[in-house]
């Protein structure tokens, strides 16, 4: 193997650089302005949603539509989500539905939850493989005033894919409707 000179390595690197370049080249661009203007915008904040206000908020049961969820998994969504807004202090009051107080609620805001999606997993699969036997359920959370206006509407989707009971999914539904209400409320 021949000894390079410190005269020769400059000259590698040269090219070496220049390569680089005319990968680089390829990838720009065609507007110089385009990175800073592409920039800016994910700089920007996006239109935020003004904030809601509620003193009160009453949670309806899930309503199951026609998908066939187990008994004990409704009441554990439902459980999770009371517990999350409980968590979240952002009422004063937090009612259960067809609790006769919330008639005399002044500033309520209603919550009702309706299934969209439910796959029941298996914990067994979700031991011996991380592919299959993931539990999820999808569900559309709907904050509603007294009379019915949809003061917001959004899906929520709680998923447990490896370890964990399949009722984990109503908790991880949970947390997402808690981040929701902190940006919400």
């Amino acid at each position: 193997m021949k000894n390079r000179t410190p005269a020769a390595l400059p000259i590698v690197f040269a090219f070496v650089l220049a390569g680089a370049g005319l990968l680089l080249a390829g990838s720009l661009p065609a507007h110089p302005g385009a990175p800073a203007q592409a920039a800016a915008a994910k700089a920007a904040p996006e239109q935020a949603m003004p904030k809601l206000t509620a003193k009160a908020i009453e949670i309806d049961l899930l309503d199951p539509g026609d998908l066939p969820i187990p008994a004990e998994f409704r009441v554990a969504v439902y459980e999770n989500l009371v517990a999350a807004v409980e968590r979240s202090n952002k009422f004063q009051h937090v009612y259960r539905s067809g609790n006769k107080a919330v008639a005399n609620a002044p500033d309520l805001v209603i919550l009702r939850t309706t299934a969209q999606a439910y796959t029941k997993g298996s914990e067994k699969q979700r031991e011996v493989t991380t592919v299959s036997g993931a539990t999820s359920i999808k569900i559309n959370a709907q904050f509603t005033d007294r009379s019915g206006k949809v003061l917001l509407e959004k899906e929520l989707e709680g998923k447990v894919r490896f370890f964990g009971g399949n009722l984990n999914a109503t908790s991880d539904i949970a947390k997402k409707l808690l981040t929701l209400i902190s940006e919400t409320f």
